[in-house]
């Protein structure tokens, strides 16, 4: 087939698919050959597949793969369904070229568009496609240094306002299992004492972070804020995190100002596409009913 698109012959290569795809972003276009539609939209997305190649892209024949398409809910076509380490993350229905586009913009992450800074650890990902930017705030950022700025490797940094501490609130669009975080900075102005809270109801304050027991504290060095290192967490106690807080209490130097050059998640969403899970609604093959 034109592009980079392979096609699943069967019920049974599926989920090997999604396997072999790791932590790369999956777009699967369930059609039929009689659908019209899935016709029309089949040479652009061959062309999406050359454009993006360091995604996965697969072509389910409904006819072909019936079980799949069911196990999936599709009931429409074409139906085109997003995955990320064997996650669904999205979809749509319907030959919409231009919206298929700006999901698999969405979804195709900074590391696979190119190239940049990817410490990951086997099993996890890097969780920045998760992160839900407009339900995150930052206390003390600097109006020319806020969190924004440290959420991406694109270049600018966070930086505190009043003095040496910063509260961040990050929320992700699902549940996460996270294994480890990406705090960089300066060896001066980087981070030192950071006080991880998950699943808060309501945002902190300074007084609360202060105060309150964390699910686990951090005491980073120098060698822990440089890139290309990993701060791990206690993995058994972030199983499923909707939201994290990190208050950072001090710097490497005790100085005034604090600054984290990037901030990013290692773990994985909360469930998986296990083909082996799903039952058949009529029941097992050869049985009558």
């Amino acid at each position: 087939m034109p592009g980079n698109v392979r096609v699943v012959a069967s019920d049974a290569e599926f989920d090997p698919e999604l396997t072999n795809a790791g932590t790369k972003l999956v777009v699967v276009d369930f059609h039929a050959t009689w659908c019209g539609p899935c016709r029309n939209i089949a040479s652009t997305y061959e062309q999406y597949s050359q454009k993006y190649p360091k995604a996965v892209f697969l072509k389910v024949d409904v006819d072909t793969c019936p079980e799949t398409a069911q196990s999936q809910g599709v009931t429409a076509m074409p139906t085109f369904i997003f995955y990320r380490n064997k996650v669904k993350i999205d979809s749509q229905r319907g030959a919409d070229p231009v919206g298929l586009e700006e999901k698999i913009k969405k979804w195709y992450s900074e590391g696979e568009d190119d190239g940049s800074d990817e410490v990951t650890v086997k099993g996890h990902m890097d969780l920045s496609t998760f992160i839900n930017k407009t339900g995150c705030v930052c206390l003390n950022e600097a109006d020319d240094h806020t969190m924004e700025h440290c959420l991406t490797s694109k270049g600018g940094y966070l930086e505190s306002d009043c003095d040496e501490q910063l509260l961040l609130s990050i929320e992700f669009t699902q549940p996460v299992k996270l294994h480890s975080l990406k705090l960089y900075g300066p060896k001066d102005k980087g981070p030192k004492t950071v006080k991880v809270f998950q699943n808060q109801p309501n945002n902190l304050d300074f007084d609360s972070a202060d105060s309150m027991t964390p699910t686990q504290q951090l005491e980073l060095t120098t060698e822990d804020i440089q890139e290309g290192s990993l701060a791990q967490l206690r993995f058994v106690k972030f199983q499923s995190v909707s939201n994290i807080t990190l208050f950072i209490k001090d710097n490497q130097e005790g100085g005034e100002v604090t600054q984290l050059d990037y901030l990013g998640f290692i773990g994985s969403p909360v469930g998986a596409t296990n083909m082996n899970e799903f039952k058949r609604v009529a029941g097992k093959k050869g049985e009558s009913h």
